[in-house]
């Protein structure tokens, strides 16, 4: 069965997509640590992240990047924090975090409850910086 994930790259279920190739695609986090969290996968269905064959996996950190690049543009922060986690989502991906302190990248943190016409900024506001 496709993941939630692989659902988003089918178009199956909406998403706030802010950078997209033939290959990875990234989205805003519905349940953000902090404003202007996104998660970042491969296309191809590969749940453990260090199952990725070496040219997905290094795509995947190039294309991470460039959308941590986008964030700093967009998102008030000192840094944009790495994590990968990989137990919620049975499909490999990176979560890029807005930091202004250590507490930020915490994920036993409560959530963001953000509007959709706040999640709309935003990603508005990252794909515009994305280049």
């Amino acid at each position: 069965m496709s993941s939630i994930f692989t659902k988003i790259v089918n178009k199956e279920i909406p998403a706030h997509i802010v950078a997209e190739d033939d290959s990875f695609l990234a989205f805003l986090d519905i349940n953000p640590l902090a404003k202007g969290h996104v998660l970042v996968i491969p296309k191809k269905e590969v749940d453990y992240f260090f199952d990725l064959d070496d040219d997905t996996l290094s795509g995947l950190t190039l294309f991470s990047k460039r959308v941590a690049q986008a964030i700093e543009k967009s998102i008030e922060c000192l840094r944009v924090g790495v994590a990968v986690v990989g137990l919620e989502v049975p499909h490999a991906h990176v979560h890029l975090i807005p930091l202004n302190s250590m507490d930020d990248i915490n994920f036993s943190n409560p959530k963001l409850k953000l509007s959709s016409e706040e999640l709309e900024s935003i990603c508005v506001a990252i794909k515009s910086n994305f280049g």
